[in-house]
């Protein structure tokens, strides 16, 4: 796997063995980007300068995208011992250890946020009905800034609009189902 565009083009990213970690291949996050820089609901300002909030993060890859083409700063959030090694080298290679945060905690029951995040990023296990789950834990501790974009990857299970939220875009990939979202704009 790659970082695809940006400062940090080409850049390689590492995943550990085993399939615990599902990174999002290479040709689903080009799409997805795509979609946040050219959709008329979204534009390349969605990104740049962004605080970015990756869940169930892994190796990283769709916040250190993020940061490569112009977000402010990324926080990732994983509990797997695996996947945070990955994602710790796969920062410093990527000389983002001032822009990042991580944090070994359980997406459904994350810390309080420090401050809320204006794009979201949520790739979880596919198959466990964990996009609504975890979206009601992170607002509730301050993780989505209101009018915030969220992008969630999840494998081929019904994937429902969680209360509030506005759908903006459905995407299928192969196995993968891209679910772009607008959050509240109100007080969560």
């Amino acid at each position: 796997m790659r970082i695809a565009a940006g400062r940090h083009k080409g850049r390689t990213i590492i995943a550990p063995d085993g399939m615990t970690t599902r990174p999002t291949a290479d040709r689903v996050r080009v799409s997805m980007f795509d979609m946040l820089w050219h959709a008329p609901w979204a534009g390349r300002d969605i990104v740049n300068g962004a605080r970015v909030l990756d869940v169930f993060a892994g190796t990283g890859a769709l916040g250190l995208e993020a940061l490569s083409r112009g977000a402010a700063h990324a926080t990732f959030i994983e509990n797997d011992a695996a996947a945070l090694a990955s994602l710790r080298i796969n920062i410093t290679r990527c000389a983002e250890l001032t822009r990042t945060r991580v944090l070994p905690a359980d997406a459904l029951k994350p810390p309080r946020a420090q401050q809320p995040c204006t794009l979201i990023f949520l790739d979880p296990p596919y198959g466990q009905g964990f996009v609504g789950q975890a979206l009601v834990a992170l607002a509730k501790a301050g993780w989505i800034a209101p009018g915030a974009l969220v992008s969630c990857e999840f494998g081929r299970e019904f994937a429902e609009t969680p209360e509030g939220y506005t759908l903006l875009a459905e995407r299928q990939h192969g196995l993968a189902s891209l679910l772009f979202l607008r959050a509240p704009t109100g007080a969560p």
